[in-house]
């Protein structure tokens, strides 16, 4: 086993913990049908701020570790097919 798969491994393991943490700590979106219905959102001052609360700074990090695991997922198997 070379090195850069290790790396690589070990990479993937702690991004997609990361992942599964924010996810995890996210708030659960429960308007279901009531909300589709009635129409949850209304002008507030929280629906005005809503991209500085928790939600959306967890909600846009998970999104960068996502590309970010994509990309190292892709590099890992690019590397891996060329070396084979």
């Amino acid at each position: 086993m070379a090195w850069y798969e290790i790396v690589f491994g070990c990479a993937l393991i702690v991004v997609s913990v990361l992942i599964t943490v924010l996810v995890l700590m996210q708030k659960s979106n429960d308007d279901g049908l009531s909300g589709a219905i009635v129409g949850g959102s209304a002008d507030t001052f929280y629906g005005k701020n809503k991209g500085r609360t928790k939600e959306a700074k967890l909600a846009k990090m998970t999104k960068y570790l996502a590309v970010v695991f994509f990309v190292l997922v892709l590099a890992a198997w690019l590397i891996l097919a060329i070396g084979k």
